[in-house]
């Protein structure tokens, strides 16, 4: 084939001719710390050995803290003998990426470098204006994955928890139904000539659907309640087969609560002045050792009765209904929620790399640019800014300065 020439032969003269440039993409190597979780109540770790076996034939550094995985059942060896390198907790904070489960810590904090990304839980709600102010003065890019959106326009992260939250509530309910936890010693399904237990579920989202699921895969009889017709006609198309499904009414759910053996709690409080769903009246009608698991209580649940409890003291008692109201619950099954979340993380930590750099995959990709609230110690979250009287910038018009 003949060579191409940077001339050609015109009007009898050489003239000069565009060379055509080879422009592609600049392919990162990053280090990526894992450390292990400071909160004695997050069991889960961010990544698997499998995925960091896979991150490090892309090329990329990963640092784990001794035993972070250890509340999963990943052993250090597992990660090692994967290509991961088993760190001091200074070492690891030091990496170009950090990638967390729970928010930062003040002392986590400290051990930052600076100028770096962190990929964490913001937990907004219970979040300080101290937390925002230490990492813009660590000029941060910081990420909250529970805002990132993926392709298909859900949350990721947050579906894959609510997945898990709605299918565990429903063995918890069905655990302390039973006498092995000093239940009334029902069986949630029943058997041939005794009636099932009744489950109601307060919600037709993901962990509503899920926690419908489980329930009628053992057998049980349920009643799901939501305010909206379209997302109970969507639940009712999901499932594949009939059940009992109402708007929110007072007196409807009131009725349908005196004879419930199961209550799942799975919405939230709409605003910070709308009553709850069930109000401690509705719990007094409700039968002596029925049980109520309030999912939403990481967001004020939706119980009255409610009170927020760790997986170390989850259960107690009122008006002889017993109440679970632990926030995470996927911590109870953290290998699962471990390899859940470290579905989400590896895609978006591959594709950081292979873009060249953060800057460039938030340009290229709206869905994670979605979770960001610090770009490079900018505050870039309106809401931030207000909750804490604090200014804010528009991401796009900063990224476009780069």
């Amino acid at each position: 084939m003949e060579e191409k020439s940077s001339f050609s032969l015109g009007n009898s003269r050489l003239m000069p001719q565009e060379e055509m440039l080879e422009v592609g993409k600049k392919k990162a190597s990053m280090s990526i710390g894992i450390p292990r979780e400071s909160n004695r109540h997050e069991s889960r770790v961010p990544v698997t050995p499998e995925a960091v076996e896979l991150l490090v034939n892309n090329g990329h550094q990963v640092l784990i803290e001794e035993n972070a995985g250890k509340e999963a059942s990943y052993l250090n060896t597992d990660y090692s003998e994967c290509g991961g390198t088993i760190s001091k907790r200074e070492e690891v904070f030091r990496a170009d990426v950090i990638l967390k489960v729970a928010p930062l810590t003040t002392e986590e904090s400290e051990l930052l470098n600076g100028n770096q990304v962190v990929i964490s839980a913001l937990h907004l709600p219970g979040q300080k204006e101290s937390y925002i102010r230490k990492l813009i003065a660590k000029r941060m890019t910081a990420i909250a994955y529970e805002d990132i959106k993926d392709k298909y326009n859900s949350y990721p992260v947050v579906r894959s928890m609510s997945e898990i939250a709605g299918i565990a509530s429903v063995q918890i309910a069905a655990e302390h139904l039973s006498n092995v936890h000093d239940g009334k010693g029902v069986l949630l399904g029943g058997i041939t000539g005794i009636t099932p237990a009744e489950v109601i579920v307060l919600g037709a989202g993901t962990a509503g659907e899920y926690a419908t699921r489980a329930a009628l895969g053992l057998g049980a009889m349920v009643k799901v309640f939501d305010h909206s017709v379209h997302r109970l006609r969507k639940l009712q198309n999901y499932i594949g087969e009939r059940i009992s499904t109402s708007v929110f009414h007072p007196r409807v759910l009131q009725k349908a609560l005196r004879s419930a053996d199961v209550l799942i709690g799975a919405v939230h409080q709409v605003d910070k002045d709308s009553r709850y769903f069930i109000t401690e009246e509705m719990v007094m009608g409700m039968k002596k050792g029925s049980v109520i698991v309030d999912i939403s209580i990481d967001q004020g649940g939706c119980v009255e009765t409610s009170e927020c409890r760790t997986h170390k003291d989850p259960v107690y008692t009122r008006h002889g209904v017993i109440h679970y109201c632990v926030p995470n619950i996927p911590s109870r099954v953290a290998r699962t929620a471990s390899i859940a979340l470290s579905n989400v993380f590896t895609p978006i930590l591959l594709e950081i790399g292979e873009a060249g750099g953060i800057k460039q995959i938030l340009k290229e990709d709206p869905g994670l640019r979605r979770g960001v609230y610090l770009f490079n110690g900018i505050l870039t979250s309106q809401h931030i800014g207000k909750m804490f009287g604090m200014q804010s910038k528009d991401l796009d018009l900063l990224l476009a300065a780069f």
